[in-house]
């Protein structure tokens, strides 16, 4: 079989960030973004999917963290896609619930070819630290459109805003690490392309 692996670069005037991503790892990470509550959600990301990863950015965060984040699900995205090729026996979804203490995130993946993000998380407070939590649902917004796949999150209850995040991070890599699995031949549409 052949390797699924990718290697996106994107530099703006804003950012400059590179990754690389193995969809058959076994969760190993390198993060570096500059911004640490981020790095920390992406370790747990590629923990929990079971997909390696190496994430390198720069971005200007003296004004804040936005670009840099949104910019990194873009290449992210983007370097899934790439990895999956044809998605020739993929399991294609994946479903996660998972519980961080007093939160719980629930998760639906489908790697269909069509982006859509269902996005339903309320946090506690505006800032993680000094990491403003609309950012989340910008990277996942990014990450769901430059991967061309449709994301489901749901938050049902939680307290800890740190917990929130988590939760929706862990999830997210469950359920994505199930739907790139390899569990046959065929490519999983009866339109016979996805």
């Amino acid at each position: 079989m052949k390797k699924r692996t990718a290697c996106v670069q994107r530099k703006t005037n804003e950012t400059d960030i590179s990754v690389q991503m193995n969809l058959d790892g076994q969760g190993a990470y390198e993060i570096s973004t500059g911004v640490g509550f981020f790095d920390h959600m992406l370790c747990h990301l590629s923990k929990h999917s079971g997909i390696d990863l190496t994430v390198q950015a720069r971005g200007d965060l003296q004004v804040d963290a936005h670009h840099t984040v949104e910019d990194v699900g873009i290449c992210l995205g983007e370097a899934l896609g790439e990895a999956l090729g044809e998605k020739r026996g993929i399991a294609r979804f994946g479903h996660a619930v998972v519980p961080m203490e007093d939160a719980k995130a629930e998760v639906s993946v489908d790697l269909s070819g069509r982006a859509y993000l269902v996005y339903r998380v309320q946090y506690t407070s505006e800032k993680i630290g000094d990491f403003d939590v609309q950012c989340v649902e910008e990277f996942w917004r990014a990450f769901s459109a430059a991967g061309r796949l449709n994301l489901h999150i749901e938050v049902p209850y939680g307290v800890n805003s740190h917990h929130i995040a988590e939760a929706v991070f862990k999830a997210v890599g469950q359920a994505l690490g199930q739907a790139v699995r390899i569990t046959g031949n065929r490519i999983p549409s009866t339109k016979g392309t996805l």
